[in-house]
C-alpha cells in the first residue's frame, strides 16, 4: 500500500470530520462530575422551560375540576425584615420619604413608593429557575440543556434559562405529608426523606402521581421560621437522590417543601454540594419551590388541590418570589 493511498483512507469529509469531534466530546463528557451528559433535554436542544412544558390546558382542567370549595391557601412567606436567609443574602424594604410623592393636584394626592434591595428571585418564598444552578465540567459551568455558562451569563440578567421563560403554574397539586406519616411534630435536621416513605404519603391519601403535577413535601421544618431561625438555617429534613430520582420519573413539574433547600441537609455524602438541586434543575429541568408554609394545608388535611403559582417575568432572573396558592 503506498503513502498516498494510506493519506487518502484516513482523510475524512468534513461533516465526518465534525461529527468526529462531536463525539469525541460526548466521550468526554460522559463522566461529567454528576454523571452521563444530560442534554439535549426531551423537548428539543434549544429548550429553555424544561419540565414548565408539562403545563399544558388539559392540566389546567384537570385542576379547575378539583375546585370543590373554593377555599384558598397561601402558600408564601412573609417577606420581612428578620427572615432566614442563607448565606450572605439579604432583603431590605423601604419606603424612601413618607409620603414618597408629596401633594399634587387640587385633590391633594400623596402617595408611596417602595425601595426593594435583595437577591429578589432567592429569598424567602423562592422559585429556583432553570439558570440558578449548573455544574462544572472541565473549564465549563454546563446548566440545564448543556448550555454554557460562558455564552449566557451575563451581569446584567442571563440570555438563556431566565425565569421569564417558565410561564404559569396551573395544575394538579399533591401536599405529602411525611411527618404526619412518621407521627412527629417535625422531622430533624439530617433526616433523609426516601421514595418508600413518599410512596406510603400516598397510599395514606389514596393518590397516585400524575404528569405535570406539582408535588408539596411537608417536614414540619417549616414550623421554625420566624420561631427560631437559627435552627431552622442549619441544617434541615429533606429528599435525598433516590427520593428525587422516583420523583423525577414520575413526570412532576416542580417540587416544593416547608425548607430551605429541599434536599436534606447535611447531605448523604458529605463530599458533596446540593446534589439534588443538580438532579432535578440541570438534570431534568425539574423546578424547586422552597420556604413554603405549609401548615394550614395539612392541619385541614387537603393532600389534592388546584396549584396556581405565576413566577415573575424577571427577564434574565435566576428565580423568583412570588406567593402560591392551593384551591380546594
Amino acid at each position: 500500500m503506498s503513502p498516498t493511498r494510506s493519506r487518502r483512507m484516513v482523510r475524512l469529509p468534513r461533516r465526518a470530520a465534525v461529527l468526529f469531534v462531536v463525539a469525541c466530546h460526548l466521550a468526554l463528557a460522559a463522566d461529567t462530575p454528576i454523571g452521563p451528559i444530560w442534554w439535549p433535554s426531551e423537548w428539543g436542544p434549544d429548550d429553555q422551560r424544561g419540565a414548565a412544558n408539562r403545563q399544558t390546558p388539559e392540566r389546567v382542567l384537570r385542576a379547575r375540576d378539583l375546585i370543590r370549595t373554593g377555599q384558598v391557601y397561601q402558600l408564601g412567606r412573609l417577606y420581612e425584615h428578620g427572615m432566614p436567609l442563607p448565606g450572605k443574602r439579604h432583603f431590605s424594604l423601604t419606603i424612601p420619604g413618607s409620603p414618597t410623592q408629596p401633594p399634587s393636584g387640587k385633590n391633594m394626592i400623596v402617595s408611596h413608593d417602595e425601595l426593594v434591595s435583595a437577591e429578589i428571585g432567592q429569598v424567602g418564598t423562592q422559585f429556583d429557575g432553570l439558570g440558578h444552578v449548573g455544574v462544572r465540567v472541565g473549564e465549563e459551568d454546563l446548566f440545564y440543556n448543556g448550555f454554557k455558562r460562558s455564552e449566557f451569563g451575563d451581569a446584567y440578567g442571563l440570555k438563556k434559562l431566565g425565569v421569564e421563560n417558565v410561564g404559569v403554574f396551573f395544575t394538579r397539586g399533591v401536599l405529602l405529608d411525611v411527618a404526619r406519616l412518621k407521627g412527629v411534630r417535625r422531622l430533624e435536621p439530617g433526616h433523609v426523606i426516601s421514595a418508600s416513605d413518599l410512596q406510603a404519603c400516598l397510599k395514606e391519601a389514596v393518590l397516585r402521581l400524575e404528569p405535570g403535577d406539582v408535588v408539596l413535601i411537608r417536614t414540619g421544618h417549616g414550623q421554625l421560621w420566624m420561631v427560631d431561625n437559627k435552627t431552622y438555617g442549619e441544617g434541615e429534613p429533606g429528599i435525598g437522590l433516590e427520593a428525587a430520582r422516583w420523583l423525577t420519573e414520575q413526570k412532576v413539574s416542580l417540587i416544593g417543601a416547608d425548607t430551605w433547600a429541599i434536599e436534606v441537609v447535611p447531605h448523604e455524602d458529605a463530599e458533596t454540594a446540593f446534589p439534588v438541586h443538580q438532579w432535578n434543575l440541570v438534570r431534568q429541568g425539574v423546578y424547586h419551590l422552597e420556604n413554603l408554609d405549609l401548615e394550614a394545608l395539612a392541619a385541614d388535611e387537603v393532600y389534592e388541590f388546584a396549584f396556581v403559582f405565576c413566577p415573575l417575568r424577571l427577564k434574565g432572573a435566576t428565580g423568583s418570589p412570588g406567593n402560591p396558592i392551593a384551591i380546594r
